[in-house]
């Protein structure tokens, strides 16, 4: 089992930042791909962002260049660091984790995922 806490959400006005963290505990594997979704009501979610075990990124069109993922060195916690936020990006975000990097892209499933934390955007 795994288990993933974020936290680091709240309201922020349209060209804000906002930096989310993932704690991250149990089984992790050496070998791992762990990400960011986000799901807004009405909507269908969204994986953004992710990361491998090596440190290889990739981002949806969406985020790109403006939000960056990271790990810290005993790759334990994941961090969202969310610049030029928009309105649009207004949603419940979370962070996912998934056994094994191979395939480790934003069309990745996940096996676990934390509770969400909420990221409210206003124009």
């Amino acid at each position: 089992q795994v288990q993933l806490v974020e936290s680091g959400g709240g309201s922020v006005q349209s060209g804000g930042s906002l930096r989310l963290s993932c704690a991250a505990s149990g089984y992790i594997y050496s070998s791992y791909c762990m990400g960011w979704f986000r799901q807004a009501p009405g909507k269908e979610r969204e994986v953004f962002a992710v990361i491998d075990s090596d440190g290889s990124t990739s981002y949806g069109d969406s985020v790109k260049g403006r939000f960056t993922i990271t790990q810290d060195n005993a790759k334990i916690t994941l961090y969202l660091q969310m610049n030029s936020l928009k309105p649009e990006d207004t949603a419940m975000y979370y962070c996912a984790y998934g056994h094994w990097k191979w395939a480790c892209g934003i069309t990745r499933s996940f096996d676990y995922w934390g509770q969400g934390t909420q990221v409210t955007v206003s124009s």
